[in-house]
């Protein structure tokens, strides 16, 4: 049985721990009119030209750390959301489809993707590949923002992303309009 993003959304704020976002409470994060709560085990890094915030995900045990970047271009800008899902894919050998879904936070279309495989790593201003990452995950969101769209990436070993998961989704799950 498949569940929808919104479900799955649902269950995990259902099971988190009322502590997770108690820990440390940090700067909420912010861009394209919307702001969203940074989880308390995720690290806040510095952005760069193409990123408005990164954040450091505790790696899994025996596993390496990911790495949750947000991206935001201004309005009009950055291309559609389905071009957006169809790139994400072709971050990884193969480009196969990402699995996709869609729901509704505090009343903004917000679209989710996943995908798993090996990851290409893609970076730099032509974004070519810095070497192949195999066992990676992908966790994607869009939300359309009342300033843009913005980009939600998750990235890193399968088991990091999977324990980081309820954490994600509470990020995405926390977005609201300033």
């Amino acid at each position: 049985m498949s569940l929808s993003f919104k479900a799955v959304l649902a269950a995990s704020l259902l099971t988190l721990a009322p502590a997770t976002f108690a820990a440390a409470p940090a700067a909420p994060g912010a861009a394209g009119g919307i702001q969203w709560t940074v989880p308390a085990r995720w690290t806040p890094g510095a952005g760069s030209a193409m990123r408005v915030a990164t954040y450091a995900v505790p790696a899994a045990k025996g596993a390496e750390p990911g790495e949750c970047a947000v991206f935001f271009f201004g309005g009009g800008q950055g291309g559609g959301i389905e071009d957006n899902v169809a790139r994400w894919g072709k971050q990884f050998e193969g480009a196969p489809a990402p699995k996709s879904t869609t729901a509704t936070v505090a009343g903004m279309r917000v679209t989710r993707a996943e995908l798993a495989g090996t990851y290409l790593a893609p970076g730099g201003p032509m974004m070519q590949s810095t070497g192949k990452r195999t066992g990676y995950r992908l966790l994607g969101a869009i939300v359309e923002a009342p300033g843009g769209n913005v980009f939600f990436k998750l990235t890193g070993p399968a088991a990091t992303i999977a324990v980081a998961q309820a954490d994600f989704d509470a990020l995405v799950a926390s977005v609201r309009k300033k």
